[in-house]
């Protein structure tokens, strides 16, 4: 299966991963066959890409969470921050408030539960590589971006070496780090070219949540350093503090990385998405001015940025499909490379921890030769 735009998937490709709606009820099943009516609808909630089975890639790539402990992730976390808007109206009678109080610590309680479960499972399976992209919804956006977040710092987070106590922080930080953003006005949170004044208020969404929690007593002090620094930067040009390398956490150095990449490659209410091998190049290429130097390259040697059945162009110009990706070498895997002769095609595999001058130039949504593409399609 590969990730696909919604307007490069063809009509009769087949979905590769069940579609969900915020409420975690499927909205189209794994395996139905794709139209021109059905792609629409899609995009008229939100999702711009799709993961699809077709003749150039059928095998199918694992999510690192089960999908019913995603949905759950997410419901706790979307019901965790409807609980803390609740709680910011103004005038609440003591009873009410009371009430709230009540609903926040129990909420807070379930978050816990459902980290130590997503905690749990990920140790599980030591040996995980990172190569799918979470298909977000613009409506649950947020939540959604907050628990893709979680998973990836824990895949990072076991990579360092923490100990299960610093994981169920690290988690249950990476799932609040956007809560201060119940206090930004959803027209400035998703607006696409906002103005100096705006992005100023967006960005107080790390210094608003901290202090929002600051008082809470039912989440732990780590929890609370990773929603308030989560966009420090190494070099100090980050906020809200402008701290440097050893004042910031590594918790949160750690959600700094993995919070990027998961904007990056999904995209966002307000930006496009890009391909995982531009975002871990923008990863690396912003390690030790913005991001932990170490963190960022332990990070990168964990993301998978072709997946098998990845349509790519190699620098001589060759186009293929990727058949086997080498687990300590993501960018030089096996690529079944298809060349138009005179008289013939021929199909070659080509070995790219040999080929030491070939690189992977980019990824191709569709192939753009007729007879290549249908070659490929017969093989």
């Amino acid at each position: 299966m590969r990730l696909v735009p919604i307007n490069c998937i063809k009509e009769d490709s087949y979905l590769a991963q069940p579609l969900f709606d915020g409420e975690g009820r499927v909205l189209l099943k794994k395996g139905v066959q794709l139209n021109e009516g059905l792609l629409k609808k899609v995009e008229e909630v939100g999702v711009y890409s799709l993961y699809i089975m077709d003749e150039y890639s059928d095998q199918e790539i694992e999510d690192i969470i089960k999908p019913q402990m995603r949905i759950r992730a997410i419901k706790t976390i979307k019901d965790t921050f409807k609980i803390f808007e609740k709680s910011l109206q103004q005038n609440q009678q003591p009873k009410k408030q009371k009430q709230l109080e009540q609903e926040r610590e129990k909420q807070i309680g379930s978050l816990k539960e459902v980290s130590k479960d997503i905690v749990d499972e990920i140790l599980g399976n030591r040996n995980i590589m990172i190569n799918l992209v979470d298909i977000k919804s613009l409506d649950n956006y947020t939540y959604e971006h907050s628990v893709s977040t979680a998973v990836l710092s824990l895949v990072l987070g076991i990579e360092l070496g923490l100990n299960k106590n610093e994981l169920y922080d690290l988690c249950i930080g990476a799932m609040l780090h956007d809560i201060g953003k119940v206090f930004i006005p959803k027209d400035i949170l998703f607006k696409e070219n906002r103005n100096e004044k705006e992005q100023l208020l967006v960005q107080s969404h790390s210094q608003k949540g901290y202090e929002y929690l600051k008082e809470n007593s039912e989440v732990s002090g780590l929890v609370k350093i990773i929603v308030l620094q989560h966009h420090e930067h190494v070099d100090g040009s980050g906020y809200p503090a402008k701290i440097k390398d050893a004042q910031i956490n590594k918790l949160a150095k750690i959600v700094a990385i993995t919070d990027q990449y998961d904007r990056f490659t999904s995209g966002s209410p307000s930006q496009k998405p890009v391909s995982p091998h531009e975002a871990i190049e923008y990863v690396m290429g912003s390690a030790g001015r913005y991001f932990d130097f170490n963190m960022a390259r332990t990070f990168v040697h964990k993301v998978i940025p072709y997946p098998v059945g990845s349509l790519v162009r190699l620098s001589n110009g060759d186009v293929g499909v990727v058949d086997e990706v080498i687990e300590q070498f993501p960018l030089r895997p096996r690529v079944r490379i298809i060349r138009q002769n005179a008289n013939r095609i021929e199909m070659e595999f080509v070995e790219l921890m040999k080929e030491i001058n070939l690189v992977i130039e980019g990824m191709l949504h569709e192939v753009p030769n007729v007879s290549v593409q249908h070659y490929l399609k017969t093989k």
